[in-house]
């Protein structure tokens, strides 16, 4: 019996703190089946991001999903938060078990 992976997509959205809620949002209509958000902390374009005061505070959203369902996730990410908060997504190759999960 060997094992069967599928190809999906890890996206994942690091971005302030206070767009978790909205994001969660859209994620879901966007037809997410489900997500993983943890705290984030790390140094770019914007400094320090520490966490030391709530409105400096990061999160790490990870989406695994098919490559149409990512694409359409960045291209609403990019269309409705980029030009006003600090965030990034970047996209890669996953191989899963349970593809139905994702």
């Amino acid at each position: 019996m060997g094992t069967r992976l599928s190809l999906r997509k890890l996206l994942t959205i690091v971005c302030e703190a206070e767009l978790e809620a909205s994001i969660v949002r859209d994620l879901k209509a966007l037809g997410a089946k489900g997500y993983t958000i943890t705290d984030a902390r790390g140094y770019g374009t914007h400094g320090t991001r520490d966490a030391a005061w709530p409105s400096s505070a990061n999160i790490r959203i990870e989406v695994l999903c098919g490559e149409e369902s990512a694409l359409a996730i960045i291209a609403h990410l990019e269309e409705r938060y980029y030009a006003d908060y600090g965030i990034v997504s970047f996209l890669v190759d996953a191989q899963v078990l349970r593809q139905d999960k994702f």
